[in-house]
C-alpha cells in the first residue's frame, strides 16, 4: 500500500517544521512505512494500513550539546603577574607560620607550656604580635608539642653553589636532620646545584633585622629620613624589573637594621602610619651581591623554588644581585 499525495505533502511539511529526518524504508511484503524522527518529538510514528500509528516512549531526540568550560586562571599579562605575586605571598606567609609553629614546639619542649615560667615561649607570644601571627597557631603548636613522639626542632643551615657564581644559604628547622639534609641534597643534584662545605658561603652574608615596605606606599626620601632617625644601617631599593609597570608593581624597599635598633624602627614607621612587613626574626643580607646573566638567574630561580617546596626549608638567601 503506498502513501497518497496528500499524505506525502503533509509528511514533507511536518518534516520541514520539525527539522527532523525523513526516512523511507524499503518494501517489506505489502507494507510500506513512513517513519519520522524529530529533534523535538519524543515518539515514532508510522503510516500503515491506512492510518498513522504512534509508539510513545521512544525518545529519539538529539542529545543537547554540552559546553565544557574551565576556570580562567589569567586574563592577560598583568593578571598573570598579579596572580603569581599572590601565590608567592601566600607561600611566604605559609612558610612563616610553619617556622613559627616549629619554634613554639621547641620552646615548649625545653621549658613547658606556661609563658609565665617559660621565657622563651613568652618571647614568642610577643613575636607573634609583631609578625601578626594568629593566636590559634600558638595554641595548636603548644598542644602539638605534648603529642607522643614529637621531637624538638633543630635549626640548620645548608650551603649550596648555584649558577653563575651565586651562592645560596638554606635555612632549615627540622625534627629529623637526616631527612632534611637528604632532601636538600636530592634537589641540589637534580636541578644543577652543588652542596658546599659549611662556612664556604655563609661568610658572604651578615645577619640583620629587615623591614619591607611596598614601593608604591611610601616616598623614598621620607623612608630614608626615617631610617636615619632610627639608627638603621641601610635602605635597599627595589630591583628594577623592566616587565613591571607602575600600575601593578609590588616591589619593596628594605630597611636593614641591627637587632638593638629594630624596635625603634618599627615604632617610627607606626608613628608615620606606614604599612610594613617584618622579617621572621632575622634575614641574611649579602655583603657583596653577585651579578649573573639572564640564563643563570632563571636557573637559580628554579633551584630556589624547588628548595622552598621542601617542608623543612623555611627560607633561602642568595647573594645573586
Amino acid at each position: 500500500m503506498s502513501c497518497s499525495p496528500t499524505l506525502r505533502t503533509f509528511g514533507s511539511l511536518l518534516i520541514r517544521y520539525s527539522n527532523g529526518v525523513f526516512l523511507k524504508p524499503s518494501d517489506s511484503g505489502s507494507l510500506r512505512r513512513t517513519v519520522l524522527m524529530s529533534r523535538r518529538l519524543s515518539s515514532v510514528s508510522c503510516y500503515s494500513s491506512g492510518k498513522w500509528v504512534s509508539f510513545p516512549g521512544y525518545d529519539y531526540a538529539v542529545t543537547p550539546r554540552k559546553i565544557s568550560s574551565c576556570t580562567i586562571l589569567c586574563m592577560g599579562r598583568r593578571s598573570c603577574k598579579i596572580a603569581g605575586r599572590k601565590t608567592a605571598q601566600d607561600a611566604k606567609k605559609a612558610k612563616l607560620y610553619a617556622r613559627f609553629g616549629k619554634e613554639v614546639v621547641s620552646a615548649v619542649k625545653k621549658g613547658g607550656s606556661s609563658p609565665v615560667s617559660n621565657t622563651a615561649l613568652a618571647a614568642l607570644f610577643e613575636k607573634a604580635k609583631e609578625l601578626d601571627i594568629p593566636k590559634d597557631i600558638i595554641d595548636r603548636n603548644i598542644k602539638r608539642a605534648s603529642e607522643k613522639g614529637q621531637e624538638a626542632y633543630i635549626e640548620k643551615f645548608y650551603e649550596v653553589y648555584g649558577f653563575g657564581g651565586a651562592g645560596m644559604v638554606i635555612q632549615v628547622l627540622t625534627d629529623k636532620v637526616n631527612r632534611s639534609v637528604a632532601a636538600v641534597r636530592e634537589v641540589a643534584k637534580e636541578y644543577g646545584g652543588k652542596m658546599a662545605d659549611s662556612g664556604s658561603i655563609m661568610f658572604k652574608f651578615k645577619r640583620a633585622r629587615v623591614v619591607s615596605i611596598k614601593a608604591n606606599d611610601v616616598d623614598k626620601d621620607k623612608l630614608i629620613a626615617i631610617a636615619l632617625d632610627s639608627g638603621s644601617e641601610d635602605v635597599i631599593e627595589p630591583s628594577a624589573d623592566e616587565d613591571d609597570s607602575e600600575e601593578d608593581s609590588e616591589s619593596y624597599f628594605k630597611i636593614v637594621s641591627s637587632m638593638e635598633d629594630y624596635p625603634a624602627l618599627l615604632t617610627k614607621l607606626r608613628d608615620e602610619g606606614i604599612t610594613f612587613e617584618t622579617d621572621g626574626g632575622f634575614e641574611l643580607i649579602p655583603l657583596v651581591p653577585v651579578e649573573v646573566d639572564d640564563e643563570a638567574m632563571a636557573l637559580n630561580k628554579e633551584l630556589m623554588s624547588k628548595f622552598l617546596e621542601l617542608d623543612d626549608v623555611d627560607a633561602i638567601y642568595t647573594d645573586q644581585k
